[in-house]
């Protein structure tokens, strides 16, 4: 097949696709609304069953679903109908999913559901099915055609099933109040994880890992102080030790060139900066790095209280690009 032909195979390929989403769209309604809201009312979990292609899908369904709130797993329906019923209690909500409505796994075990008065939902491709009727709601992810070009492979129809197992997730989600901290909740391994959750508390440099100097220190001991402690600047004490201005290598660096060695006559209160950026430990790491890129800079001495005169700790962007976080 020519070069010209894949694309063309291609762009018509997600034009079906988007085609059938956009139909199953228009059928959201009351069947969906009660989907949900039986969903919501569950005092167990949202169990979901379906067979080849889709239990896939009802395999990422389940997933989208756990991470978002709705406590969930896949259940084979094959399994089920050998032993693994018992994993599906009264208190649960049961989703089926099926294209042809016929499947047999699954109406194998609609009587045994219905005896443990277990609310059914399906998700089908024909409205005239045995599993459209014989569930409490169903939902149509009926397709006009498949994306395939021999009309057989589950292409759009796995791909409408997918976008309304999201539909019924984030409607929950949105039901449940479920928020970005939540979903940090679950998912703490994560960059998106770290982003929510990483507080600058668990990055920062203490106690003697803390640069510090006196105002009246000569420039030459300040600049001792950011070599040996290795993050690229000190922080300066007043009499009271508090935090009065910063030095940084890029400082001196730019005064030598400037001034020569002269500068070294200089003390640190003569050299430094004043009003540096500090951070509370409790911050997300995050934030920290968003304040660091704003005002182009590198570290921030971080107060673990707002009692505190002297900084009980220091960030440096390192610390932060290291976890991933970006």
């Amino acid at each position: 097949m020519s070069k010209s032909k894949n694309i063309e195979v291609g762009k018509n390929v997600i034009k079906i696709e988007a085609q059938a989403v956009a139909a199953i769209a228009n059928r959201i309604g009351n069947e969906f609304d009660n989907a949900v809201n039986t969903i919501l009312n569950c005092k167990g979990r949202l169990i979901i069953l379906g067979m080849g292609k889709s239990g896939l899908i009802s395999q990422k369904i389940a997933s989208t679903m756990a991470s978002t709130g709705t406590p969930s797993h896949f259940v084979h329906p094959a399994d089920a109908f050998h032993g693994d019923l018992g994993m599906i209690t009264k208190g649960d909500v049961v989703l089926m999913v099926s294209n042809s409505g016929e499947t047999h796994e699954l109406l194998e075990i609609i009587p045994s559901l219905k005896r443990k008065a277990v609310p059914t939902i399906s998700m089908v491709g024909k409205e005239n099915s045995t599993l459209f009727k014989n569930t409490d709601y169903a939902l149509d992810i009926s397709v006009e055609k498949e994306a395939c070009t021999l009309d057989l492979a589950p292409t759009a129809s796995t791909t409408a099933t997918l976008a309304m197992g999201d539909a019924l997730a984030v409607a929950l989600l949105e039901s449940r109040g479920f928020n970005a901290q939540d979903f940090a909740e679950l998912h703490p391994g994560g960059s998106l994880g770290k982003k929510l959750l990483l507080t600058v508390n668990q990055l920062t440099h203490k106690e003697s890992k803390i640069p510090f100097v006196h105002k009246n220190t000569s420039l030459k001991e300040a600049l001792l102080t950011i070599s040996e402690k290795g993050l690229g600047i000190t922080g300066v004490l007043d009499q009271n030790n508090e935090l009065i201005g910063i030095i940084t290598d890029g400082d001196i660096r730019r005064g030598i060139e400037n001034g020569g060695n002269n500068i070294f006559d200089k003390t640190a209160e003569d050299f430094m900066s004043i009003k540096p950026k500090t951070i509370t430990a409790d911050t997300l790491a995050i934030t920290a790095l968003e304040l660091m890129e704003k005002h182009n800079i590198t570290s921030l001495f971080v107060y673990s209280s707002d009692e505190l005169k002297k900084p009980d700790g220091i960030i440096h962007i390192h610390d932060i690009l290291k976890t991933g976080i970006q």
